[in-house]
């Protein structure tokens, strides 16, 4: 085995990706642990990823583990630049001067205007540095091409003269452009290398005797794996990482060390160039795990209602949908870190008890019981103590007494505390008065959890407190569904975009920032399919990009069955459509159907319409589609403020909230008043029947906290 426990590889971009869906060219990080592959995890941009190597530093050293981080760039430049740059020959120097003059920020960065400074100040603006990727702004010093370029140093580092295929680190714009990679990256490393100061070795400058490594490695020495990899369908960046990380991981200890036996000063060297048989093997020396474990696909009839029905009660459409639907996303094990808010795909046991052994729940003395006489008690002291991770290694004698410390594991011999302020104490004795009870201020291993205790059901969205548990029982990664991904598209040509000039007959479109704020409330990811007119040509093009990008797709508007209603059109042509006439108000039409397989939920138009229709059908049937139980929403009964007289037939769900202990509701029940949307805490649920609510009749009010 390596004597690294955990290996991360990095892939870095000297762009910032805007997300959300993962893509090429963006930052990916790969990681094994303890020789267990962690899907790769997307990082869109720098700041991100600053944040998530932190982290990922801050866990492996918390645990213990030693940590190697490769990245995908160069880490020093060809011979002669730290010196003329800064005075030193050290390449470390290099790092620390671009990041006292690099700002980097979501929307904008200083690289060409660094590199110009430096080509004027080292290469009379002719080099080293070339391509201005900059539109419509020339930058004093830094050539758009090649044209005119003069190169005061080598133009490539002795290594890549060595490494067919590599590219050189003074090219910032175009195709293999490494040099903004290695602009925008040595600065994050310099802040972590501070950040954990003492902790943290540089290859090949520095010896690898701290916990954390970071080296510079090149993903394509596994060119043949990954390509393979690829055929299978992915992103090649993803791949990349997983399988490199993979690669290092299983080496053995001595090929590693032959890798990392290199003399480069100054220039830096590539690890594991001239071992790419060594990496490929490791690499793929066992097949890859079988593909994430995905459930079958939704039958074309799981929205079909029973023959003969026509207007279906909420009850009865909340039943068919919960029979009917099953989780549609894979599966994959995440480490704690990641796995806030996911569905965990399977039951979880505890690992290990906890308590994992008797321990003492005060600072105190502890004794055994069985050793007390009647009366005070006078005890001598052994000598030592034990505290929270330094147990007392020894047994204390029957009569005697030791020093513990909140946390401790007993000592063998003691199974009784004391408070240390019940006790009179010197340095040699303790005394104190009859009464204690046998066990006292104690816990017994296991009086939490016992191991092999099912602690963690299937179908549990994640809590801070489930990871607390699943930690505390021996867990460091947890088997989840991936989050279900939810396309949102707004329908209409009387939409426009916020901010643009509405016309005559036109509105902004209020339902599609909702339902997408609503999605990422749920934990779902959200994709922004925008806004698409009444053309069914446009909204065939809106609903392919959502089956191939998405899990679910959410329309709002076009779902009854109007000229104009072009959603449940092109659903009735695909021959998967059902028009669910729900006994509900607001609500009503629900388009139900699937579009090359991915379900379809056609919401109303009408923002109240859409957002009760969201809360009340879509949101239990998207959590299951995630993985998650079936899940109702809590409410409870508070006496009315308002008067309301209801006819029977349907389902009314009004805006309110609470006030003074009393369940008021907005002042019109118009389903065009999206201020009642802003105003309201949650919906007051009137039943099915007849009713005429008084101010005082106890009525079910749902927060709209109890939705998420």
């Amino acid at each position: 085995m390596t004597p690294f426990d955990t290996v991360a590889i990095v892939d870095w971009s000297g762009g910032n990706d805007t997300g959300p869906r993962p893509c090429r060219d963006a930052i990916w990080l790969g990681v094994t642990r303890q020789g267990q592959d962690q899907p790769p995890t997307y990082l869109r941009n720098r700041i991100e990823a600053e944040t998530a190597l932190a982290t990922l530093i801050e866990s492996e050293r918390s645990a213990g583990r030693r940590l190697l981080i490769g990245f995908d760039f160069p880490f020093a430049y060809p011979l002669g630049f730290a010196q003329a740059l800064t005075g030193q020959a050290d390449p470390l120097s290099v790092w620390d001067w671009l990041e006292a003059r690099i700002t980097d920020t979501l929307r904008a960065n200083n690289r060409f205007e660094v590199a110009g400074a430096i080509n004027r100040a080292l290469g009379q603006g002719r080099g080293p540095f070339w391509g201005n990727a900059r539109p419509r702004h020339d930058i004093a010093g830094l050539p758009r091409t090649k044209a005119g370029y003069a190169n005061p140093f080598p133009d490539r580092r002795a290594v890549e003269r060595a490494a067919p295929g590599s590219f050189t680190c003074w090219q910032l714009a175009g195709a293999g452009a490494v040099g903004s990679q290695v602009l925008m990256g040595l600065p994050v490393l310099t802040r972590l290398r501070r950040r954990f100061a003492g902790h943290i070795a540089i290859w090949p400058f520095e010896p690898l005797d701290a916990p954390v490594a970071f080296v510079e490695i090149w993903p394509s020495l596994i060119a043949r794996a990954v390509k393979c990899a690829e055929a299978q369908g992915g992103i090649r960046d993803a791949h990349q990482v997983r399988l490199l990380a993979r690669a290092l991981s299983r080496l053995p200890a001595p090929a590693l060390r032959a890798m990392l036996q290199v003399d480069a000063p100054e220039e830096g060297w590539i690890m594991g160039l001239g071992h790419e048989d060594k990496l490929e093997q490791a690499a793929t020396a066992q097949t890859d795990a079988a593909p994430p474990l995905a459930p079958p696909p939704l039958r074309d009839d799981c929205f079909a209602l029973p023959a003969g029905v026509d207007w279906t009660p909420v009850d009865d459409a909340l039943a068919l949908l919960r029979r009917r639907l099953h989780p549609v996303v894979s599966q994959a094990d995440l480490p704690l870190s990641q796995a806030l808010g996911r569905i965990l795909s399977r039951d979880v046991t505890a690992l290990r008890a906890n308590p994992p052994q008797p321990n003492t729940a005060v600072d105190g003395y502890g004794f055994a019981h069985a050793s007390l006489t009647t009366g005070d008690q006078v005890l001598p002291l052994v000598q030592g103590r034990a505290a929270a991770g330094l147990p007392f290694d020894g047994t204390v004698p029957p009569g005697h007494a030791i020093r513990v410390l909140t946390g401790a594991a007993l000592p063998e011999g003691v199974d009784t505390v004391i408070l240390q302020e019940d006790v009179t104490a010197t340095a040699t004795h303790i005394a104190f008065r009859p009464g204690l009870k046998p066990g006292a201020n104690t816990r017994r291993a296991g009086e939490d959890v016992t191991a092999g205790t099912p602690i963690l059901p299937a179908g549990r969205r994640l809590t801070p407190a489930d990871l607390a548990l699943a930690s505390a029982t021996g867990h460091a990664s947890l088997p989840v569904h991936d989050r279900l991904r939810v396309a949102v598209i707004s329908t209409g040509d009387e939409l426009v975009e916020p901010g643009d000039p509405a016309g005559l007959g036109q509105i902004f479109d209020a339902n599609r920032p909702m339902l997408l704020g609503l999605m990422q409330q749920f934990g779902f990811e959200a994709l922004d399919l925008g806004r698409v007119p009444d053309n069914r040509a446009a909204l065939r093009a809106a609903l392919d990009r959502g089956a191939s990008d998405a899990d679910v797709i959410l329309t709002s508007g076009g779902a009854s069955s109007g000229d104009e209603d072009h959603v449940s059109a092109l659903l009735n042509e695909a021959g998967a459509m059902t028009e669910w006439r729900i006994a509900v108000k607001p609500g009503r039409p629900l388009a139900l159907g699937l579009w090359s397989g991915t379900p379809v939920f056609g919401l109303p138009g009408n923002p109240v319409a859409a957002l009760v229709c969201t809360l009340i059908f879509a949101r239990p049937a998207m959590a299951r589609l995630a993985g998650a139980d079936w899940q109702a929403p809590q409410g409870f009964d508070l006496p009315a403020a308002f008067e309301k007289s209801k006819k029977p037939g349907r389902r009314e769900y009004l805006r309110a909230r609470m006030r003074d202990g009393r369940a008021e509701v907005f002042k019109s029940e118009g389903s065009g008043r999206i201020s009642g949307l802003s105003w309201a805490e949650g919906l007051v649920e009137l039943p099915d029947g007849a009713a005429h609510i008084t101010p005082g009749t106890p009525v079910r009010f749902l927060p709209f906290g109890s939705f998420l």
